[in-house]
């Protein structure tokens, strides 16, 4: 019973800062075009964030393993709160980036940590549990924008921004007060990794496969988060409004696949759900561009489905590949690719697209993701633990 209260804990906390997270990001793009005049700039949000993302994730791994999660989580929310405040004192765009930055680093144990702590209290059932967990930052993302639509419709940016910043304030009080950090434990002398070891993981062909799907992942939801955001208003003509419930069905098929994936990856195996997860999103993304209006909102819930699937399978299949007390460096390692591709994506993607246009950005992308099906399917054979720890 205490094990499943954690995991509630856990994901109440993370589902309140990504409500008011889900509101931020759904304002973020029209705020940058407001100020910036040009929707060439966007990409910038999730450069800043995914920089923050690949800085600190790997020492706040490896500082986690040996003084355990709960501090780091802690530090997360409270990085967050600032970020809100930072939000709603300013209408400068860099500090606005300098935002994001925060946001990047606070949110960085939230994604790693968390779901490596609970793959060690729930090791039979990592997927399934690991899957709950993310499925309540998604939730959350999910009805951020809703919320401020339907509810919230007439309160300024500012105000907005306000509301994150006591969110994550909520969530810091519950972690605070309510996380008991009886599952780390520090590592012994055999399962510490140094940094030979981490060089096993690029040479190792299946892992690095897996690496490499990773940093595609990274940059399909950087593309989500800003460059097809700018697609729908500038191209399709959607509204603000269209935008923020676009945000909403984004993260409810990213939700579905975090509570379905999960426990069927556990029975079925994770190579399965990493490859058809890359197919689906190859597909959608493909196509987005022949679609309008609820066709194209569904196509891209289609996509986002499979990322979201690439997603929870390849985050267990790293967890699986280490012992108990190297989770958090292999979950900072995960992130770090998930960032550079983050950073990386849309970055080359918006040029790609400014010379040649969206459809020819979207169906570069599309084969991107086809290439790595290859890549996971011809690796698949290649034994992919670290057995010799340092």
């Amino acid at each position: 019973m205490q094990k499943h209260y954690q995991l509630f804990l856990l994901s109440l906390a993370v589902f309140l800062l990504m409500t008011g997270d889900g509101m931020v990001l759904a304002l973020l793009p029209k705020v940058v075009i407001t100020q910036t005049n040009s929707s060439a700039s966007v990409w910038y949000l999730a450069a800043a964030y995914a920089l923050a993302q690949v800085l600190s994730q790997l020492p706040v791994g490896l500082l986690a393993d040996r003084w355990g999660s709960k501090p780091f989580i802690l530090l997360g929310y409270m990085l967050s709160t600032l970020a809100g405040l930072l939000f709603y004192f300013t209408n400068n765009v860099y500090l606005l980036l300098l935002g994001r930055v925060l946001q990047g680093i606070g949110e960085a144990p939230l994604l790693s940590l968390v779901p490596a702590l609970l793959s060690v209290r729930y090791f039979a059932n990592k997927g399934k549990a690991i899957g709950v967990y993310n499925a309540a930052i998604y939730l959350g993302l999910t009805l951020g924008p809703g919320f401020r639509v339907l509810l919230l419709k007439d309160w300024s940016d500012q105000q907005v921004f306000l509301l994150y910043a006591v969110f994550c304030f909520i969530s810091m009080l519950i972690i605070g007060y309510g996380l008991q950090p009886s599952g780390d434990r520090r590592p012994t002398t055999g399962e510490t990794i140094s940094p030979s070891d981490y060089l096993l993981l690029i040479k190792n062909p299946q892992l690095a496969a897996v690496l490499w799907g990773i940093t595609l992942y990274g940059a399909g939801f950087g593309l989500f988060m800003t460059v097809i955001p700018a697609f729908l208003l500038t191209v399709k003509g959607y509204s603000q409004a269209s935008i923020n419930l676009f945000f909403s069905a984004f993260y409810i098929a990213i939700s579905l696949a975090q509570l379905t994936i999960g426990y069927l990856s556990d029975r079925l195996g994770r190579l399965l759900f990493m490859v058809t997860g890359m197919l689906v999103a190859a597909a959608g993304i493909a196509a987005a561009v022949y679609f309008h209006y609820f066709a194209l909102t569904l196509i891209l819930c289609f996509a986002s489905f499979g990322l979201g699937a690439y997603y929870l399978a390849s985050m267990a299949f790293l967890t699986e590949r280490v012992p108990a007390g190297c989770k958090g460096a292999i979950a900072g390692i995960y992130y770090l690719f998930w960032g550079i591709g983050m950073f990386w994506g849309p970055m080359l993607l918006s040029g790609y697209i400014q010379a040649t246009g969206y459809q020819s950005g979207f169906q570069l992308f599309s084969v991107m993701l086809l290439l790595q099906v290859i890549l996971l399917l011809m690796t698949k054979s290649t034994p992919a633990r670290l057995k010799s720890l340092s």
